[in-house]
């Protein structure tokens, strides 16, 4: 079983930048789909970026297009989010998660199966 854990949040002003980090351990997870998903305060986890097992698939939700990245580095078991111009609406709490290949054909929070703990992201404005 593999476990997943989320690094790299923290407090920054409006227009800073953060990059999250998702590390896996107990096994690889580099034949798998991984997902970020964020999740603010009385508010439903929400699709944020999600890439294939290669890195050759990325998706984003429309929201933090052009503004966050995602990529992954199989070779140290480690997906990254990397996040630009962050507005105060992005203030969440964001998760990584790992799926099957067909989670990225819904980027449905219910199709992907390990998630980590989460880490506080905080955009001050």
């Amino acid at each position: 079983q593999v476990q997943l854990v989320e690094s790299g949040g923290g407090l920054v002003q409006a227009g800073g930048s953060l990059r999250l980090s998702c590390t896996a351990s107990g096994r690889t997870f580099s034949s798998y789909a991984v997902g970020w998903f964020r999740q603010a305060p009385g508010k439903e986890r929400e699709f944020t970026a999600a890439i294939s097992w290669s890195g050759s698939r990325k998706y984003y939700a429309d929201s933090v297009k052009g503004r966050f990245t995602i990529s992954r580095d199989n070779a140290k078991n480690t997906v990254y989010l990397q996040m630009n111009s962050l507005k105060p609406e992005d203030t969440a709490v964001y998760y990584c998660a790992e799926g099957p290949i067909v989670a990225l054909t819904t980027l449905h929070p219910a199709d992907f199966r390990s998630w980590g703990q989460g880490t506080q992201v905080t955009v001050s404005s």
